[in-house]
């Protein structure tokens, strides 16, 4: 693997190498990656990104992997719309696969929408505006195929996939033997994805998957403790830069231990119970929490509205 320094400056253009054989583009905030396959020289992409990313992906892949920039697959570690948004225009050029978890197929075949997102977790901007994000299904249209049970990877030799849920139910991550190379969704993730400086800055920061979008704390909890087992020697996260080295696994391990206090939200609508959700979808949804000052400030926004629209009348 090249200099580890080198890796995350190379990480700061619109498309970077993560390791041999892997790139991955930004778009605005949110990562996907390209993976070959040097057996066949093939190559499969891993998540989707934002409506706007359909351009950037097509981009990278005629620079990288011309003439054949048509990938064999597109792989999903979830369907949340940052992972999925460029697959209607891909789609209409390319006749492809699209592989994921079961658990994710109600969501990509328009059957069932994610459980709200929580814009009472706390952490930043991003949260705050996480009431605006969409949540609803797309509907694949035929091109969606599941995951094999045996945690291979189609046209991904060499890779396995791990299931991670918490963040959505059927999220995955994909692991690489060889380099023990990590790309893991949104299980967790190398940026405080909850606010809008850090999304902006891409900081560095192992931090827990983005609170605003996950239902499953318990979950996001276990697929976090068995990702840092793998001690994996470079991640790459749907949010942030790619990590390496000693330092990101001393911090991966430290977020396993200390999950309950680092990562999980200390209020919102998820945190005393989770959504549940099956093979149809989601089943149960639990009662909006909001909390005491954000009744507070309400209250005073219209104690502030209302002396302010008296003052005017008067004058």
């Amino acid at each position: 693997m090249e200099n580890i320094t080198n890796m995350e400056e190379m990480a700061d253009r619109a498309w970077f190498q993560v390791a041999p054989g892997v790139w991955g583009i930004r778009d605005l905030f949110v990562n996907m990656y390209l993976v070959r396959n040097e057996r066949t020289r093939s190559w499969v992409l891993v998540d989707a990104g934002l409506r706007t990313s359909a351009l950037k992906i097509k981009a990278a892949a005629r620079q990288l992997f011309a003439p054949h920039f048509v990938p064999s697959a597109i792989v999903l570690t979830h369907g949340h719309f940052d992972h999925v948004g460029a697959l209607p225009s891909l789609l209409r050029e390319w006749e492809v696969p699209v592989y994921a978890h079961y658990l994710e197929a109600p969501y990509l075949t328009g059957r069932s929408a994610y459980p709200p997102p929580d814009p009472c977790a706390g952490g930043g901007l991003m949260t705050m505006m996480s009431w605006t994000f969409p949540k609803d299904p797309i509907d694949l249209n035929g091109h969606l195929l599941l995951l094999p049970e045996d945690k291979t990877i189609p046209g991904l030799d060499g890779w396995r996939y791990i299931e991670t849920p918490g963040h959505t139910p059927g999220h995955i991550s994909l692991f690489r033997e060889e380099d023990k190379l990590l790309l893991a969704g949104d299980a967790f993730v190398t940026t405080r994805a909850e606010a809008l400086s850090s999304t902006i800055t891409q900081a560095k920061h192992v931090s827990g998957p983005p609170k605003y979008f996950t239902p499953d704390w318990i979950s996001a909890e276990t697929s976090v403790k068995k990702l840092a087992e793998l001690q994996p020697e470079a991640v790459a996260t749907g949010h942030g830069r790619p990590l390496y080295g000693a330092g990101m696994q001393h911090r991966l391990q430290w977020l396993a231990e200390h999950f309950k206090t680092l990562a999980k939200p200390r209020c919102g609508r998820y945190v005393e119970e989770a959504a549940v959700a099956g093979v149809n979808g989601v089943e149960y949804v639990p009662a909006a929490r909001i909390p005491k000052w954000l009744v507070l400030a309400g209250v005073l926004t219209l104690v502030a509205t209302g002396a302010l629209l008296y003052n005017r009348r008067k004058s």
